[in-house]
């Protein structure tokens, strides 16, 4: 079974570059919320084995930090990254619970591939 992965608060096209990544590379499925509010009930309903939330939301300008600590707060096991180019933004991120996420900017790094598949390693495919 895929691994599923919820992106929370990025733009169609950005979701279709995740998917690329997430999809292309790993046993994984990508699934799009846009505002906060659909994400939290989808989360507090459904189990992910990964939460990707932009650092400010598309639909709704909602704070990914503060949706990451209700997460981190609410569902501790499910882990979760920021999508955020900013270092700073990264900082708090992981001081608040998340895992090491990564910029939008930065989707074919080493390091990106590195944290997915930390989290995603029982889908990765090879080559």
């Amino acid at each position: 079974m895929p691994a599923r992965v919820l992106s929370i608060g990025n733009c169609a096209a950005d979701n279709a570059a995740l998917a690329g990544l997430i999809e292309g590379r790993f046993d994984a499925q990508l699934t799009p919320v846009a505002g906060h509010a659909d994400a939290r009930r989808v989360l507090q309903q459904e189990d992910w084995n990964l939460v990707l939330v932009n650092r400010v939301g598309d639909a709704d300008g909602g704070s990914g930090l503060e949706l990451i600590e209700w997460l981190v707060s609410a569902r501790p096991e499910m882990p979760c990254m920021l999508l955020s180019n900013f270092p700073d933004a990264q900082a708090q991120a992981q001081a608040a619970g998340a895992r090491p996420g990564f910029g939008k900017a930065a989707l074919a790094a080493p390091e990106t591939l590195a944290s997915l598949e930390a989290v995603l390693q029982r889908g990765a495919r090879t080559g």
